[in-house]
């Protein structure tokens, strides 16, 4: 859902290498409400800063959004926490695909 959101909101300025890894999700018995921490893999400095947008618009966009979906989908409240990070190449590398969990049959 978040990668459908970032390919949404940025317009294809993020081609297909983007990829997103769900780092934790649980829920938090104190608030009652699922905490997922997710990152957002990019390729380059440049499409990094067009995720986050200025002054973190666009991330903000996306997280909003996201976690809208993910609460109708769920039934239950969510708090999104997504995080952005550069991973140079990494459609080139088998073992940083398999680590975002395309396996070797997709690609």
């Amino acid at each position: 859902m978040i990668r459908e959101k970032v390919l949404h909101l940025t317009r294809e300025e993020i081609p297909h290498s983007v990829a997103v890894v769900v780092d934790s999700m649980k829920r938090d018995e104190e608030t009652d409400k699922i905490h997922i921490r997710a990152t957002i893999m990019v390729e380059r400095d440049s499409q990094k800063g067009i995720v986050i947008g200025k002054g973190g618009d666009m991330l903000k966009k996306i997280g909003t959004m996201t976690r809208r979906d993910i609460e109708l989908m769920l039934g239950d409240k969510v708090f999104l926490e997504t995080w952005v990070k550069v991973k140079k190449n990494w459609r080139d590398k088998k073992l940083d695909l398999a680590d975002f969990g395309y396996n070797e049959k997709e690609y």
